[in-house]
């Protein structure tokens, strides 16, 4: 049996959560009681005020308050007005930080994923821990990863948008 991951996997760093997230799965059940899975193959880093990628570049607001808040908790938003993205907080509270879940093993691309999944903006504010309609599994995957950029964040200047916080699987 996948065991389900806690709190405590999420209250660590980005930097040590976001590589880790690769090869779980994210666990779905459907309003009529399906549960949808897909393995994730790809994780993206936000972190800090510091980070000019990150939302929470601009301080604390009504949109990026869950960012400061309690790790494992799910920061949902609308990218250009149609693709729902989906991140978990991570690290400590008062100290903004996440992991964009980009792509998952058939699903490439994040809107492609959380449109599998069906996420939308209700998410928002919800926990992975304890959830019954969402949560992380592990199954003893650790894929060999390799890191990259992020992505479409060149408006956050050189420096921030090619630092390799990105960790992709590789395929064997």
């Amino acid at each position: 049996m996948n065991k389900i991951l806690t709190e405590d996997f999420f209250h660590r760093d980005a930097l040590d959560v976001a590589p880790d997230l690769v090869g779980k799965i994210i666990a779905r059940k459907l309003d009529d009681g399906t549960i949808i899975r897909e393995r994730i193959s790809e994780t993206e880093i936000y972190r800090g005020e510091e980070d000019k990628g990150c939302h929470a570049s601009k301080g604390r607001t009504k949109r990026t308050e869950l960012l400061y808040g309690e790790s494992g908790v799910i920061y949902v938003y609308l990218c250009y007005g149609v693709h729902w993205l989906m991140n978990v907080i991570t690290g400590e509270k008062d100290q903004p930080q996440g992991v964009l879940f980009r792509c998952g093993e058939v699903y490439n691309g994040p809107g492609k994923l959380t449109k599998y999944l069906q996420i939308d903006g209700s998410f928002n504010g919800e926990s992975f821990c304890g959830n019954s309609r969402i949560w992380l599994e592990d199954d003893g995957s650790r894929p060999k990863l390799k890191t990259a950029p992020r992505v479409g964040i060149d408006y956050a200047g050189e420096y921030w948008k090619n630092k390799e916080w990105r960790y992709i699987a590789v395929k064997e």
